[in-house]
């Protein structure tokens, strides 16, 4: 029997996932995209339009992206630094959102003072 604790090997060992948990999630993420339409119709057929479309839109989508990312890619079994370098990428997606919002709205004011 060979040492098992070799310190020249790498820390980071892949996890394997059950196939349980991945049925779940992919059953939890067809109810939520179930749960989308719903809404959907519900706020615009139904409703006829309502402020709650969209908050409620992208809070079902986060949910389903942090299933995602949990399971699928494996964020909940992975380091610390990872999930780091992860929550980074997503703090950067929110700058150029803000950039890219601030500069369509700077916009739309010129335009009315024309």
């Amino acid at each position: 029997m060979g040492n098992l604790n070799n310190s020249s090997e790498p820390k980071h060992s892949h996890h394997i996932i059950p196939a349980e948990i991945y049925k779940k999630v992919g059953i939890a993420l067809t109810v939520l995209t179930l749960l989308t339409v719903g809404f959907h119709y519900l706020f615009h057929n139904v409703m006829h339009g309502s402020i709650l479309a969209a908050p409620v839109a992208f809070l079902i989508a986060s949910i389903k992206a942090a299933l995602v990312l949990l399971f699928f890619m494996g964020l909940k079994y992975d380091s610390n630094e990872n999930r780091f370098i992860f929550s980074l990428s997503f703090f950067f997606l929110l700058v150029l959102i803000f950039f890219c919002s601030l500069d369509i709205w700077t916009r739309l004011t010129i335009q009315s003072t024309l």
